[in-house]
């Protein structure tokens, strides 16, 4: 696990004299008023499309080089109708296989996109992708802004490909992620945000999954000013962007989640009322893991093909 840190010039370029957390917040304050923060830098992908894989470089480079190379998992359904991105969750070990299946066969081409230092970005000879969520303030939110960037970079390699319609579908973290991407890319038609909610920060203050994280954090830092410090990974801060009508969202929680907690989930969605839209909101009687088992894997499977497919 890494240490605490603010490395505050990995979120914000150009931020090399920052020392206290009051002036990260500050730099992150800024950032969330910037409309631009999560626009990826180039607007070439100049991918690779071989094999059933996507490849291309990530916008934004850091100092593992396997981290700098985007893999995407192609399951094509021989439609150009409708794409799908999905968004694994932290620590994954394997792709949605099943899930890609079952979809292609209905017609939605799904493309499993790997997060920053996981898969075949993990960074070498590390036991799980601590560099994507950690202690270290600033390499958390550059970890995510680059999943950002090389979700939306993907976006536009499918639409060039000829895809009318491109939806996003995130796991967990993934769903941070995912919404991050919807609220910030109008070529998004449909956003599927499965065990989420909206502040980082207090997910991984209150969460089973991330309690040596918070061990780290506890002596640097509150709640309070993590809030402030993760605020531009907080989805309620978008949440008029999620709220747009060109957007149809899609919530599924676990009433049982000790890893994303109920009453976060409830809060996000509270914040999405009051910005004007009502997600298609499915609340499943198990836990957070238990999500991918029979039946409430099934239950929501069904439930995301109706609303890809525009029924409900």
């Amino acid at each position: 696990m890494t240490s605490f840190d603010l490395d505050a010039q990995l979120a914000f370029p150009g931020a090399k004299n920052v020392e206290t957390i009051t002036e990260f917040c500050e730099c992150a304050d800024r950032a969330v008023a910037d409309p631009h923060f999560f626009d990826p830098s180039e607007c070439n992908t100049n991918h690779q499309n071989e094999g059933g894989w996507i490849r291309f470089p990530s916008g934004l480079s850091t100092e593992i080089n396997e981290n700098n190379v985007v893999w995407a998992k192609l399951t094509a359904s021989g439609s150009f109708d409708q794409a799908l991105v999905v968004f694994h969750h932290w620590n994954a070990s394997s792709r949605h296989r099943l899930l890609a299946r079952f979809l292609s066969r209905r017609g939605i081409t799904v493309v499993e996109i790997a997060l920053p230092y996981h898969f075949e970005r993990s960074r070498p000879d590390a036991a799980h992708a601590d560099y994507m969520l950690s202690p270290n303030l600033g390499r958390t939110i550059q970890s995510v802004r680059q999943a950002v960037w090389d979700g939306r970079k993907l976006i536009r390699c499918l639409k060039s490909q000829g895809y009318a319609e491109v939806s996003v579908l995130g796991m967990s973290l993934g769903s941070w992620v995912a919404g991050l991407v919807a609220a910030h890319d109008t070529n998004v038609a449909k956003a599927s945000l499965f065990l989420t909610a909206g502040s980082l920060a207090d997910m991984v203050w209150t969460g089973r999954a991330t309690r040596l994280i918070r061990a780290s954090l506890e002596p640097e830092i509150g709640l309070l000013d993590l809030n402030r410090a993760w605020g531009p990974l907080n989805l309620e801060n978008y949440s008029c962007r999620l709220a747009r009508r060109e957007l149809d969202l899609q919530v599924v929680l676990a009433k049982r989640d000790k890893v994303v907690l109920p009453e976060l989930s409830e809060r996000f969605i509270g914040r999405l009322n009051g910005s004007g839209v009502t997600p298609d909101t499915l609340r499943l009687n198990c836990g957070h893991y238990s999500l991918a088992l029979p039946p409430y894997s099934l239950i929501a499977g069904s439930r995301l093909m109706g609303f890809l497919n525009g029924v409900g």
